[in-house]
């Protein structure tokens, strides 16, 4: 479920960034898609692999030091926090003030409450 709810955040701001037929829109809306999915694919594979470690489903518990390696990776990708920030400047300078602010500050929310 928090995972689905990761993917709806990230779809939802595709559109706001695309909006602009710019070629630099779409080399940044291009580079953040493909950035939250490797993320997305990765916190999906590090909870498939606690579920098979440790027999259950819970995000929030996670016992086995593989898991919760990746799932914090995982999350750092989301959030574009050092050392796996590269992409977050490139992304900001194909965006619009505004868009790059939504980005910046209200899609990291959903990241940052788990």
């Amino acid at each position: 479920l928090a995972w689905m709810g990761l993917e709806m955040n990230t779809l939802a701001i595709i559109p706001l960034m695309a909006r602009h037929h710019h070629p630099r829109a779409v080399e940044a809306t291009t580079k953040y898609f493909l950035t939250q999915a490797a993320a997305a694919a990765t916190l999906l594979f590090a909870s498939v692999t606690n579920a098979w470690l440790t027999g259950q489903w819970e995000i929030q518990q996670i016992m086995h030091p593989l898991p919760s390696t990746m799932i914090t990776l995982a999350l750092a990708l989301k959030i574009g926090l050092a050392p796996l920030h590269a992409w977050l400047p490139e992304v900001l300078q194909g965006l619009d003030l505004t868009t790059g602010l939504i980005l910046s500050t209200w899609q990291k929310l959903a990241p940052f409450a788990l």
